[in-house]
């Protein structure tokens, strides 16, 4: 019984494990419950990668107050990135259709098109935990997003594979479509985005070390902050 009840404390390892499950399935119902409206979409995967990358910040979180909180701050930016976003991949994919129907010079822009929709997968990868992590404008936010997937090359290729791998799986293996369905709504997206946030925090932490000093003493972190981040665009020669 002593056993047991060491198993299953809240400190233990494998309590430490089923909160960490808890929270996944809860905040993953909870995105799932956002894509429902279609439009909330973005400020509901924002508010999932707020939750989960509060989770590996402070070990643990309540998924429901905490998604709630980052899908209330990122509601509008979250849902115009989202229809952004939206546009702009059906041009892309109308113009390589287009494309698709000529042959010789005419066909070779399809390439060009396809360079352009790579872009706006790896800069959608991005916006929304920089805009889960960090209270930027929308100007700002763009320039962090472009920043941060050109400084760690490697961690936005594994997120691209990440993203893309399980879906690819997920549409072309469509005899297991239910088994995979279940697997979505009861636990995939979130587990896919913590595991893009592990990464991704490794990214953030000096910055959001830096923005919880300029909460303590405005004036002096946000002016070191600024150039620290100029000073990493200038040797990445943006």
């Amino acid at each position: 019984m002593r056993f047991l009840r060491g198993l299953l404390d809240n400190d233990s390892v494998f309590g430490q494990l089923m909160t960490r499950c808890g929270i996944l399935i809860a905040a993953n119902l909870l995105f799932v419950l956002s894509l429902l409206p279609v439009v909330t979409a973005g400020a509901g995967y924002a508010a999932l990668y707020f939750t989960l990358l509060t989770c590996l910040r402070e070990q643990t979180c309540n998924p429901f107050t905490t998604f709630w909180k980052g899908f209330k701050s990122n509601f509008k930016q979250g849902t115009l990135c989202f229809l952004a976003l939206l546009a702009l991949g059906a041009v892309l994919w109308l113009e390589i259709g287009w494309c698709d129907q000529f042959e010789g010079a005419m066909a070779l822009f399809r390439y060009p098109l396809m360079a352009m929709g790579i872009a706006v997968i790896v800069l959608a990868c991005y916006l929304f935990p920089v805009m889960a992590a960090f209270r930027v404008n929308f100007k700002q936010l763009l320039m962090d997003s472009v920043y941060f997937a050109v400084k760690r090359p490697v961690t936005t290729v594994g997120m691209l594979i990440a993203n893309i791998v399980p879906m690819a799986v997920t549409y072309l293996d469509r005899g297991n479509l239910p088994t995979y369905a279940f697997l979505w709504v009861l636990c995939g997206f979130a587990v896919i985005t913590m595991f893009n946030a592990s990464m991704l925090l490794k990214s953030f932490a000096p910055y959001l070390e830096q923005k919880e000093k300029e909460a303590s003493a405005p004036g002096e972190g946000h002016v070191q902050t600024e150039q620290e981040v100029l000073s990493d665009m200038e040797k990445l020669g943006m």
